[in-house]
């Protein structure tokens, strides 16, 4: 079950009224005699804060009219308020993308009119939104900046919220003890400023610390404060998140009654919020409790619910969990058909999440290495090119002066000025072809990069994940002889061993999929037959294989690996988009030439779309077909198939 952090992020509140001076009923009595002034903006502002935890679009709402107003007055301080306000509801509704675009905005507001403070708090949270992206190296950046800036302006209040922040990336990093310690220390900080939110924030982020060693007795009473906490400030997406904690906890101990009062509360919050997330998670937990209570009915009806609202665009890694519940909701109900294909279905949805999370780290390899290798070597040659730009130009300048003195000369300087000129297209010339080497180079380190991730990724599934099911499988087995069962404990007992075969399986298909045994072993030849007789075995599409002059072939390593990712994108590509009934993967070597084919008799596609596609696994499919320099040709159209043909040319 997933724990949820609340959001730290965003925290900056610069109006001029104070929570604790004015209600909201005063507030709203000064709309009607609200001029157009900075006065009014801080109103807007302080009437959305009050809105934000219960009505969020309606805090929005007013949060843009002091945007619109900032803008028409010119107040750009009102601007940078705004994003402060705005971003902290955008995080807590998800919408990361619009809250980053803010909070950058506030950055570059806050350095044009030269407010430090601001600009220290626009970083920090700007940060925030980065770690919720998971681009933690980043969010450090910002983190590391914000803070220089107030230890610079001697700004101690701000002690408490960098201690939380630490707090959470040393969570992230799995350093869970420096975690715990730092947490208190803001803990401490807090329960002296009695800020609460910032109190319900710390202590919530603290019991996940706890509850990631295993903690559970330390992060309950955490989270129960949290809930009350929540309740008097009327904080209702705090309420909810620590009522998903608590249920999380309470399911650790095995404690159901109450990890079904947390989940059927936090249900009531967050569709009470319009949070779906919130929604499918609970709906989850709760569908766990009624399989425990053996009523799978409802276990059932709960766990679709939870599958529909998680959309794979939209909420991937919940509906993949979810999937697995349904899983095992049908197997609780002896329904193995469709128990499979739940399974299945969550396996090809973690298989793409594990594949996209790979090829956004290949993309990002590759395009720092480009950056950092090939800035040097282009920025000499292109100060060589400008300085022999200003060389011509004087030049010209001597030509000019010599025609009008004597037209003999113009031949001489006429020849200089082509030779010149021929030697600044040799240089134009030289940078084409470095940054193509450049860029090959880069290509092939990054692909290296890939595949040994792959290799470390399929090593930690086999030796970890796969020893210890391999365990408790053999300790079933053992437990099997020893055991006096009744009939019907003994069938729930081999279902159970045929569950953990599954999951067996399934990991070992996973751990394939990431780098095949047999293409390392035996070759490209074996590890391709392999590949596709495993297709053929999903009854998914009937795949056929041929290789042709392959028989005691040896290719190149990093040359078959490509080659094989190539083909296994494609096949994907085919069993995700075509609806192909029938699929032929053929594989020539003739000489010091590889002919590979790739046809299908499905829907197809118009080519010249695909071919301007930027999608990651048609850019992952161009990028190792330049990297082989290799030639290829791409017929297809609607209702009418597909095929593929590439050629390479081995060293």
């Amino acid at each position: 079950m997933k724990r949820l952090c609340l959001m730290m992020g965003c925290l900056f509140s610069l109006s001029v009224f104070g929570q604790s001076v004015m209600d909201l009923d005063s507030l709203l009595e000064l709309l009607p005699k609200a001029k157009e002034e900075i006065s009014t903006i801080d109103l807007y502002i302080h009437i959305g804060q009050q809105y934000e935890n219960s009505q969020p679009e309606l805090a929005k709402s007013y949060y843009r009219k002091a945007l619109n107003l900032s803008k028409k007055i010119g107040y750009q301080t009102g601007e940078i308020k705004f994003a402060h306000n705005y971003t902290y509801v955008l995080n807590v509704q998800g919408d990361y993308d619009s809250s980053l675009y803010y909070n950058l905005k506030a950055v570059e507001l806050s350095r044009e009119i030269k407010d430090s403070v601001n600009l220290a708090k626009a970083m920090l949270n700007t940060g925030s939104v980065y770690r919720y992206l998971s681009d933690y190296e980043t969010a450090s950046e910002y983190f590391q900046q914000g803070k220089l800036i107030f230890e610079k302006i001697g700004d101690d209040g701000m002690k408490g919220f960098i201690l939380n922040v630490l707090q959470v990336m040393y969570s992230d990093l799995k350093l869970h003890n420096r975690a715990i310690e730092v947490g208190l220390e803001a803990l401490d900080f807090y329960e002296k400023t009695g800020d609460q939110r910032m109190l319900g924030t710390v202590m919530n982020n603290l019991g996940l610390s706890y509850s990631k060693l295993g903690k559970t007795s330390d992060a309950i009473p955490l989270y129960q404060r949290v809930l009350e906490i929540g309740k008097t400030t009327k904080d209702f997406n705090m309420q909810g998140t620590a009522l998903l904690n608590l249920g999380d906890s309470y399911g650790i101990s095995d404690n159901y009654l109450r990890m079904e009062h947390s989940y059927s509360q936090a249900l009531e919050i967050f569709q009470e919020l319009e949070s779906e997330e919130g929604e499918i998670i609970a709906l989850r937990g709760l569908s766990i409790v009624q399989l425990y209570l053996k009523n799978t009915t409802s276990a059932l009806d709960l766990v679709l619910k939870s599958v529909d609202m998680a959309s794979e665009t939209e909420y991937p890694l919940e509906r993949q969990k979810s999937l697995v519940q349904l899983s095992n909701v049908y197997f609780a109900l002896q329904d193995i058909p469709k128990a499979r294909q739940a399974m299945k279905e969550s396996s090809i949805l973690a298989d793409r999440l594990i594949n996209e999370e790979v090829q956004s780290k290949t993309l990002e390899i590759e395009k720092k290495y480009e950056s950092e290798k090939q800035k040097s070597q282009i920025l000499k040659l292109e100060a060589e090119n400008t300085a022999q730009l200003a060389i011509n130009q004087q030049r010209r300048m001597v030509i000019w002066i010599l025609v009008l003195l004597a037209a003999s000369l113009m031949a001489i300087g006429l020849l200089i000025l082509r030779k010149n000129q021929h030697k600044h297209s040799l240089h134009l010339q030289r940078i084409k072809e470095l940054e193509t080497e450049k860029q090959l180079t880069a290509t092939e380190a990054v692909l290296k990069g890939e595949e040994q991730e792959r290799s470390r990724l399929a090593k930690d599934l086999h030796d970890g994940l796969g020893g210890l099911l391999s365990g408790i499988k053999f300790s079933f087995q053992s437990m099997k002889g020893n055991l006096i069962l009744t009939p019907e404990n003994a069938r729930l007992f081999e279902r159970s061993l045929d569950m953990l075969d599954t999951s067996i399986m399934e990991m070992r298909r996973v751990e394939h999929n990431l780098m095949p045994e047999n293409l390392i072993k035996f070759g490209l030849d074996a590890a391709l037959r392999d590949f596709c007789e495993g297709i053929n075995q999903s009854g998914v599409v009937q795949l056929k294989y041929i290789s042709i002059g392959l028989k005691g072939e040896e290719i190149e390593q990093t040359t078959a690996i490509s080659l094989y990712r190539i083909i296994q994108e494609l096949v994907n590509n085919i069993l995700k988009h075509a609806e192909a009934k029938q699929t032929l993967v053929q594989l020539t070597k003739n000489g010091n030439l590889i002919l590979l084919d790739v046809e299908d008799d499905g829907k197809g596609f118009e080519h010249s779309k695909m071919l301007l596609s930027n999608g990651i696994g048609w850019a992952n499919i161009k990028s190792r077909l330049e990297y082989l320099n290799a030639k290829f040709t791409l017929d297809s159209s609607p209702g009418k198939g597909s095929s593929i043909h590439i050629e390479v040319e081995l060293p």
